[in-house]
């Protein structure tokens, strides 16, 4: 009972910490319990089959973080317009199983090389976890520790040095200390070493928060110019209307709504993830002949210097399969196709610009590893009224730049606006602002689309990039380069967002270095692993009998 109590505390202490509804600082000792628990597991109990219990106890508390946290997929809809148990259920088994594989490791390693070495193995292990968790096709950092504080700007200032990652290995390290310092309690009862290491541990929460308030304060990045932009959020239900709709209906609303709110100058107008068309896709082949990319062009044309950037589904066909890419897959007719989710910027009498999403959401636009998971799924991707098939991506990141002005938008679309050092490549090729394009409303009014616009806010500090957000149905938001919001939408309302948006040039150190601290953790950890097996190596090593010394008289 006493293991099972420590196990729902660590779970209750990570779902408290999380936003948009929770207060982060409880993050710092969510760990705690695990580790007390793994620690008074190994030592002291007289549980046969300790590991499986650990792993049993530890898979519990990632289950119910899971579930409090990202419990609003089961807000996906069906294509019978039921609620897609499938949808929350995977991803929540899969990703807890995840991180109690992190603890089962850690407690293997701390059995085999000591407390200490075991707790530095935690921490790399963890921080390596999250990078692949940046990085690969099953990515879902939604849960990366340094998330916890999306929501307090002020206190992570210093994001645009080290990154949200950076945010994880502070939590990590505090947690750590947090354990050290109790068991040095428990084994040694000197009320001297618990004030001193509690000092520390106070120190170490509170330096990294006030030298954040201090930037805060006195930010002082001069901008190098400003846009006019305005958003445009069409509230169309991306079950019914977005696939029942005709096509021209759908633009003609959007360009409604955009006609109805222009007042003086627009520069920009930025329309939500997928806009366009509706049921089906644009050809790319065709973007000039195309009736609604002409229409758009049309508008603009009666608002001069204006550019106008929205999301859409497109398409490419290769009618040679041998020039065909690694992602197109074969229609029923025989031809090979890549459908991309995109961005697009269309200027009259220019070519239309566009970006293909590079970060696909597992399950729903990507079929993760499909030559190995496919054989044993079947076509088990999630149909949530989009696409049954794993889309193209860019292999690089795009700018587009306006003839007009200074402005060079960055096109994130929706999940991309999750990854940090993703989010710096459009930085590095000349962005000057981050344009999000998302569509939010998959899972209703839920924690779903609340958490991924507090996310944002830690881009805008990573890059000190302010952003102009169109959502489909909110939240739509201009936040500034500090992560503070100054404007933001209402879910549900068909509605525009107007912003000043400041352009920005200076790069930061994050820009530049990246995800610094989980390259090291891939060092050290790498590092911790081939110890290990040097040991264990040397202990099995046979030992050669000593020689008798025969002593001569």
């Amino acid at each position: 009972m006493k293991y099972i109590l420590l196990s729902l505390l660590s779970a209750v202490l990570l779902s408290i910490s999380w936003p948009t509804y929770g207060i982060p600082f409880f993050i710092f000792f969510a760990l705690v319990p695990l580790l007390i628990l793994e620690h008074d597991i190994s030592k002291f109990s007289k549980i046969k089959k300790k590991g499986l219990t650990i792993f049993g106890l530890t898979y519990l508390a990632f289950i119910i973080w899971n579930i409090v946290t990202t419990g609003w997929l089961y807000g996906a809809k069906n294509p019978d317009g039921t609620n897609s148990l499938f949808a929350v259920v995977v991803p929540v088994l899969v990703n807890a199983l995840f991180y109690a594989f992190i603890f089962q490791c850690y407690h293997w390693y701390k059995n085999a090389q000591g407390t200490y070495f075991g707790l530095v193995f935690f921490v790399a292990i963890w921080m390596v976890f999250e990078k692949v968790h940046l990085s690969w096709e099953l990515t879902w950092p939604w849960l990366n520790l340094g998330n916890a504080f999306a929501d307090y700007p002020k206190l992570i200032q210093w994001y645009d040095t080290l990154g949200a990652t950076g945010g994880s290995f502070w939590i990590l390290l505090v947690n750590v200390y947090a354990f050290y310092t109790l068991r040095i309690w428990e084994a040694g009862r000197k009320r001297k070493s618990l004030i001193l290491n509690s000092s520390i541990l106070v120190g170490a929460i509170a330096l990294p928060m006030i030298i954040s308030v201090v930037k805060y304060q006195n930010f002082d990045l001069k901008p190098t110019g400003s846009v006019n932009v305005l958003m445009l959020q069409p509230e169309l239900n991306p079950y019914t209307e977005k696939y029942s709709k005709d096509s021209l209906t759908i633009l003609n609303d959007l360009l409604t709504l955009a006609e109805k709110n222009s007042t003086g100058q627009i520069d920009y107008y930025i329309g939500p993830e997928t806009s366009l068309p509706g049921f089906g896709s644009i050809s790319e082949t065709g973007f000039e002949k195309s009736e609604l990319l002409n229409k758009v062009k049309g508008f603009l044309t009666r608002h001069p210097k204006s550019v106008f950037a929205t999301g859409i589904s497109s398409h490419r066909f290769y009618p040679d399969a041998n020039k065909k890419s690694e992602t197109a897959y074969q229609t029923s007719q025989g031809m090979f196709v890549d459908s991309y989710n995109s961005a697009v910027q269309i200027i009259p009498n220019q070519k239309v610009e566009v970006y293909h999403k590079a970060k696909l959401v597992p399950g729903v636009e990507i079929f993760p590893y499909i030559n190995v998971l496919k054989p044993l799924l079947g076509d088990a991707m999630l149909n949530l009224g989009g696409t049954t098939a794993s889309l193209g991506v860019d292999k690089e990141r795009k700018v587009f730049g306006n003839p007009f002005n200074k402005g060079k938008l960055a096109p994130i679309i929706c999940y991309e606006s999750i990854y940090g050092e993703f989010v710096t490549d459009y930085v590095k090729k000349g962005a000057n602002f981050l344009g999000i394009m998302t569509n939010d409303s998959w899972w209703g009014e839920t924690q779903g689309h609340k958490q991924l616009m507090a996310y944002a806010r830690m881009r805008a500090i990573e890059t000190r990039r302010e952003i102009a957000r169109a959502a489909n149905s909110g939240i739509s938001a201009h936040i500034d380069a500090k992560g503070d919001v100054l404007a933001d939408t209402i879910y549900g309302d068909q509605t525009t967002l107007f912003a000043k948006v400041n352009l920005y040039e200076h790069q930061t150190f994050y820009t530049r270095s990246g995800d610094l601290l989980s390259r090291i953790s891939i060092f050290v950890f790498g590092f911790l692993v081939f110890y290990n097996l040097i040991k264990k190596f040397q202990n099995r090593k046979p030992q050669e009998p000593m020689k008798k010394i025969v002593i001569k008289r």
